[in-house]
């Protein structure tokens, strides 16, 4: 008997292989996880179908289906079999199929949920484009989620986008969520982010109509004053404050950020009294007992702020991390004593953390004491202290004189530590820069990529060596050798295409081009690569291409030299006046601006009116 199809317009009601409307039932209801079970209830059903052969009429003579309309709701074969695969990939453990695929069918049928599937399969594969590009997806589908947001936030964070991480915050906090902004604003203070734009993008959301009936409108002000105290507008800061106060009182956050805010303008009791306020309302935040043992050694209460930490480091049992930061504390506040007092209890245990030697080697150190301090930066084993304890073993005998023993020093550590032999001999350059050994770095270079002439470090290091001396030629063949044995080295790649498009050498901008090209291939979120993205399209003759690619960069990374291509772009484009503001930005934020300088030399038509 031949199967029999009832259609309705473009939708498929059902059929003898039933299977269809299950799974299209389940997508509507955002039920994924049993999809793979479907399909084998809809492969048996179909396996139990009759064939068309079976019937008595033999084989159709033509296909009942040609002229059917095409299916435009609903799970069609194609949709099915991309879900199948997903589900199964995730099954087997392959999460970039099965992001994909979960992503393809969120393209597909505008269903949350799929997109939701796909970006926690890219974060089980850790897939960084999937992530981004699934989380987008949920959130174009989901407007009011708060997760996607939150999710790209934490991407754009990661990847250094801090006005793209911030805006996802703010939605956040416009649809109703936490935003966690506060957080957020520490992070900035602490990593030197482009604090002025982002005072700038807080306050416009301040300044909106009814940002202070949003349930998490505090939150905002407290990192707003962070940023606003960071940048020295303390008057400003403090306003905000009194706002929170009025809110939400019983704040933590907001005794932490009077805490920071008094210790900013020098008022050390007036952070005394925040600090232990927070302190009682969040009595496991070791926040506050740093910022109180900072206030207490402001005041010069060595005594009492010895005591105090003690009674704190007792109640906490001891933690080894808080031990720590309270000694990094006192010894950045000039205080070594009471910073090794607190070490020492670490130095008779089993495993002895790396910061401890480091910090003993430097309370050593400023004691006079080169020998045993030598003894304690030896000890810091490989880790995140580890170069950073050479460095300042090295720094400190060549302050003794004894540039020698320094490099003797450096030389055996490469031997005794092979994994940082690149990292070492790069060191040793670095401080034969700084004592005005150009030539003896320059051999020591050129010595050890004789012996290793694959280290694609140290051939980038003599490449950018070689562009600032002049020698083009040099290093072009440092890159190309980069990039024979790494084709897909980023880094070189964008150097070499950069330069040659900055040159505007006669013939080779599509090769400058192609170069970049390929860098972004490889390192696409990288903001120095759309930097020259944008930067080849305007030498080519492009300026309308160039535009977008600058704007992203310089929203990454707000530097003289990304304003200035950017501002010429501008120029290009008949938008002086933006280029004029932009100018005016960098020369308000910093002295020194020579890319700017050499711009405004050749269009001074772009100088800012307040700039004599």
């Amino acid at each position: 008997m031949r199967p029999r199809f009832s259609l309705s317009g473009p939708v498929l009601m059902g059929s003898t292989c039933s299977g269809f409307s299950l799974v299209s039932s389940m997508l509507r209801h955002s039920i994924l996880l049993p999809v793979a079970a479907s399909a084998v209830l809809l492969l048996s059903g179909c396996q139990s179908t009759p064939s068309p052969q079976d019937g008595p009429l033999g084989t159709w003579a033509d296909d009942p289906m040609r002229n059917a309309p095409p299916i435009t709701r609903g799970l069609d074969a194609a949709g099915l079999s991309t879900l199948l695969g997903a589900e199964l990939a995730g099954q087997r453990g392959d999460y970039r199929y099965a992001s994909q695929g979960y992503l393809e069918a969120a393209n597909r049928y505008r269903e949350p949920a799929l997109a939701e599937r796909a970006t926690f399969a890219a974060r089980f594969g850790n897939e960084a484009s999937l992530i981004e590009a699934s989380a987008l997806r949920w959130r174009e589908l989901a407007p009011q989620a708060e997760a996607p947001n939150r999710l790209l936030a934490a991407f754009s964070l990661q990847r250094g986008d801090w006005l793209d991480s911030l805006e996802q915050r703010i939605a956040i906090v416009e649809a109703g969520g936490h935003g966690d902004v506060t957080a957020f604003a520490e992070i900035a203070v602490a990593e030197e982010a482009p604090l002025t734009l982002i005072a700038q993008q807080l306050r416009e959301h301040l300044a909106q109509p009814n940002a202070d009936q949003l349930e998490h409108h505090s939150d905002v002000l407290l990192g707003t004053a962070l940023i606003e105290a960071a940048l020295g507008d303390t008057a400003v800061a403090q306003r905000r404050l009194d706002q929170v106060a009025l809110l939400d009182p019983e704040s933590a956050a907001l005794w932490l950020v009077r805490a920071r805010l008094a210790l900013e303008t020098e008022d050390y009791s007036a952070a005394q009294r925040a600090a232990q306020q927070g302190l009682e309302l969040a009595p496991d935040d070791v926040r506050f007992i740093l910022l109180l043992a900072q206030a207490e050694i402001r005041l010069n209460n060595i005594s009492a702020a010895e005591t105090q930490t003690n009674a704190l480091l007792e109640s906490h049992g001891g933690n080894q991390d808080l031990r720590l930061s309270l000694a990094q504390l006192y010894l950045e506040e000039g205080h070594p004593e009471p910073a090794q007092r607190l070490l020492q209890p670490l130095i008779g245990q089993p495993e002895v953390p790396n910061l401890a030697y480091y910090l003993l080697g430097a309370i050593t150190q400023a004691q006079g004491d080169t020998d045993n301090a030598l003894l304690y930066y030896r000890q810091v084993n490989e880790g995140d202290e580890f170069v950073p304890a050479r460095a300042a073993a090295a720094k400190m005998l060549i302050e003794e004189d004894r540039l020698l023993d320094a490099r003797a020093f450096l030389r055996i550590e490469r031997m005794r530590f092979d994994s940082y032999f690149t990292e070492l001999v790069m060191l040793e350059v670095q401080l034969l820069d700084e004592t005005n050994q150009t030539e003896e770095a320059n051999a020591l270079l050129d010595r050890e990529i004789t012996r290793t002439p694959d280290d694609a470090s140290l051939l980038y290091m003599r490449a950018m060596r070689r562009w600032e001396a002049g020698d083009i030629a040099g290093m072009e063949a440092d890159l190309r050798q980069v990039l024979r044995t790494d084709p897909d080295n980023a880094e070189a790649l964008n150097a070499l295409g950069y330069t040659l498009a900055d040159l505007n050498l006669p013939g080779r901008l599509q090769e400058a081009f192609e170069l970049i090209e390929r860098a972004y291939e490889a390192d696409p979120d990288n903001p120095a690569v759309l930097d020259s993205m944008g930067w080849a399209y305007f030498r080519l003759g492009q300026p309308e291409e160039a535009l977008p690619w600058l704007e992203s960069a310089y929203t990454q990374i707000p530097d003289q030299e990304v304003a200035a291509h950017l501002a010429e772009v501008l120029q290009a484009l008949g938008r002086e006046e933006e280029a004029r503001r932009l100018i005016e930005q960098i020369m308000q934020r910093t002295n020194l601006h020579p890319q700017i300088d050499d711009l405004l030399k050749r269009y001074p038509e772009l100088t800012p009116q307040e700039t004599p």
